[in-house]
């Protein structure tokens, strides 16, 4: 039996980007495929920089920016309403640096943009390798277990498994280096001209820098990702238990993201940390029919919960700002 436990509600809203006069809607909840991401997202590539030319996408923005969050410790961070696409502030917004398991947000869209996540995937005995050579985080997937794509998603995002995003790679490259050219060719069909990837989970190798993005950019990919239904679900949730079955163990995946169960409204996304990248995360949440996305990359290895912290900061700004007019 495959037993799926929700904590947290999940709530679909419309997400725009496109230009203010093509907004683009979240898919249907019953929809297994939605439309492939437009190129152009104003609120991923409306923040160039932390300088004064720093553009919003919105013409007439809908919210009134006063000040800015304080407290925020990462060295790149940006912050939008995930409707509107206006930009409401932003941080080195266009500098590259390393996003870590941020990446795996990539390697899930591809996964969702081909669709069928009732297959089943046999996991190869190079998942476990592959995640303990390079000190990757474990889903502790058991080479040979036989698993749909729809529960590789999970173990892949929530305990941002380094085995599940093997597993996935190989399968639908097929093969790594093959799906890796298909993620930059993604990130470059989506304009997002400052990311580069060299694997699909964002361990530091070649070297600690290899995998970088923006924050702007990063904005573009959680945009992308958050109008999948199923990426939305899968997210939005504290953990998921899976119990034993035929071709298969029982296993339980805790979500890395400190922010699902103890931030009102937190809806996702993706946690990251390496020791060159520091603690990054994308994430988004809604109150009071407002809804926020944004992305702090390289926040202090004060504690594990350092993005977080930074994203609570933003996000309390954020929600304490007026609706212009």
């Amino acid at each position: 039996m495959r037993l799926r436990v929700r904590i947290a509600s999940l709530t679909v809203v419309a997400v725009s980007i496109g230009a203010a006069s093509a907004c683009g809607s979240s898919a249907a909840a019953q929809s297994p495929r939605p439309a492939p991401a437009r190129t152009s997202a104003p609120a991923a590539r409306a923040a160039a920089s932390a300088s004064p030319s720093l553009r919003r996408s919105s013409a007439s923005p809908a919210i009134e920016v006063t000040g800015a969050p304080r407290g925020v410790k990462a060295k790149g961070a940006v912050l939008a309403d995930a409707v509107t696409g206006q930009v409401l502030w932003a941080r080195a917004a266009g500098t590259e640096q390393p996003m870590a398991s941020v990446t795996k947000v990539m390697t899930a869209l591809l996964v969702l943009e081909s669709g069928d996540l009732g297959q089943e995937i046999q996991v190869p005995k190079a998942a476990f390798s592959y995640a303990w050579k390079y000190g990757g985080e474990s889903a502790a997937l058991h080479p040979g277990d036989v698993l749909t794509v729809g529960e590789l998603l999970e173990a892949l995002l929530l305990p941002s498994g380094a085995d599940a995003a093997y597993t996935l790679a190989n399968a639908y490259g097929p093969g790594l280096n093959a799906f890796v050219t298909r993620m930059n060719a993604t990130a470059a069909r989506m304009g997002m001209t400052q990311t580069h990837f060299t694997s699909p989970d964002g361990l530091p190798y070649p070297t600690e820098t290899s995998t970088y993005s923006t924050p702007s950019d990063l904005l573009t990919l959680g945009l992308a990702a958050m109008r999948y239904p199923v990426f939305r679900s899968i997210v939005d949730q504290r953990f998921y238990q899976l119990r034993k079955g035929p071709g298969h163990h029982a296993y339980w995946w805790d979500n890395t993201n400190d922010l699902i169960g103890s931030y009102q409204g937190a809806l996702g996304i993706k946690t990251g940390y390496t020791d060159d990248a520091g603690h990054c995360l994308l994430f988004e949440a809604t109150r009071n029919g407002r809804t926020l996305i944004g992305a702090v990359l390289d926040s202090p290895a004060t504690g594990p919960a350092a993005g977080s912290q930074d994203a609570v900061r933003m996000l309390n700004w954020g929600f304490g700002l007026r609706r212009a007019g």
